[in-house]
């Protein structure tokens, strides 16, 4: 096991990575001192992972209330987090009851959002079971729920007390959800780590294969490279806003294609080689710079040609990302390889090149 630690001051956590974790309690005793604890999970994860998770808590006498939720990103509502309310309050869930999220992203920010919202704030404890959830939603305590308008743009920064990546959950992830986390995991390499970038471009077959200490590695790496980040720009005022490479171009598809037609690892994908596009346009990177970024997304398993849902309607989407600001569409864009910007000043005629390049190959 490999522990990291997100530096908050007061209220820093620890990320316990590696095989096995789920069925050790020692590790979850100190954040559960009320004997009690709700589970939020989906009807996915719940017949793979809940009862383990049950046993592990009854072993240090906690008893668990189960939520389990309907599976998919068109469910981040808040009718289903109302679901979430529901069973709270039905079994009376006190402020020292813990919720525990135990599942991919939907899971870990709809549980993440409950905790901050109900009774005005519980303890909140993360056991991602998806690669993506691993090594980037279950850290740095983004939760929310999608509204139609828009994704993610109801929510709150609540931080968890703990965060379990037992990697032996990964075993039973599908393939295309292995590769829609691995667009994230890249995405640590693009912005900030360049010879990680090329650790992954060496090792890309073996976590494809599932080799255990590859997986082990790439998900460590990525998390040491998210706390560095969280730490120091908890809120997202400044070097935070680098985590979203891709992401402003990425959740216009997967808001224009519907929730959930599009895994959000693969509209991160095909929006990366859409920043990367741009930042060639701009004069920023080569276009053997965006090659070799196209090629490590294919080598990934991953789409790199966007959805064609119209120029306009990828600027009405993008309009409404959360790093809109004075009007101006803010794009997380690639000075070099190994280096991001968050820039505001992309000219209209480059950018419409970009979407038309970008969707039709």
């Amino acid at each position: 096991m490999q522990t990291l630690t997100v530096g908050l001051g007061e209220r820093s956590y620890a990320i316990h990575i590696g095989s096995g974790l789920l069925g050790r309690p020692e590790l979850l005793k100190e954040h559960l001192p009320r004997k009690r604890a709700a589970i939020v999970t989906n009807t996915t994860v719940a017949p793979l992972y809940l009862e383990k998770l049950q046993q592990t808590l009854a072993s240090i006498g906690v008893s668990s209330v189960p939520v389990v939720l309907p599976d998919g990103e068109k469910y981040k509502t808040g009718e289903t987090l109302n679901q979430i309310y529901d069973a709270l309050l039905t079994h009376r869930c006190e402020r020292s009851t813990p919720l525990i999220a135990l599942g991919g992203g939907v899971v870990g920010d709809m549980t993440g959002y409950a905790a901050a919202t109900y009774l005005r704030g519980v303890p909140f404890i993360q056991i991602p079971t998806t690669l993506l959830a691993q090594v980037d939603s279950s850290v740095g305590g983004k939760t929310g729920i999608n509204h139609p308008l828009g994704k993610n743009m109801i929510g709150a920064f609540y931080q968890p007390q703990l965060v379990l990546a037992d990697t032996d959950t990964l075993n039973t992830l599908p393939d295309k959800e292995l590769s829609a986390g691995l667009a994230e995991v890249i995405k640590y390499g693009l912005i900030r780590d360049l010879s990680f970038l090329a650790w992954l471009e060496q090792n890309m077959d073996k976590l494809l294969a599932r080799d255990t200490v590859a997986l082990q590695y790439a998900i460590a790496r990525s998390c040491q490279n998210k706390a560095e980040v969280v730490a120091a720009d908890e809120r997202e005022s400044g070097e935070r806003a680098l985590l979203n490479l891709g992401h402003t171009f990425g959740h216009a598809i997967e808001s224009g294609m519907g929730y959930g037609n599009w895994l959000h690892g693969e509209g991160v994908a095909a929006g990366t080689i859409m920043a990367a596009d741009l930042s060639q346009r701009l004069g920023w990177i080569s276009a053997q710079d965006v090659a070799r970024i196209r090629q490590v997304f294919e080598r990934a398993g991953l789409p790199v040609v966007a959805p064609d849902i119209g120029a306009d309607k990828y600027l009405e989407w993008m309009g409404l990302d959360k790093k809109v600001e004075g009007g101006k569409i803010r794009f997380v864009l690639l000075k070099e390889v190994g280096r991001a910007v968050v820039y505001g000043d992309a000219p209209a005629e480059l950018l419409r090149q970009t979407l038309d390049a970008c969707v039709h190959g």
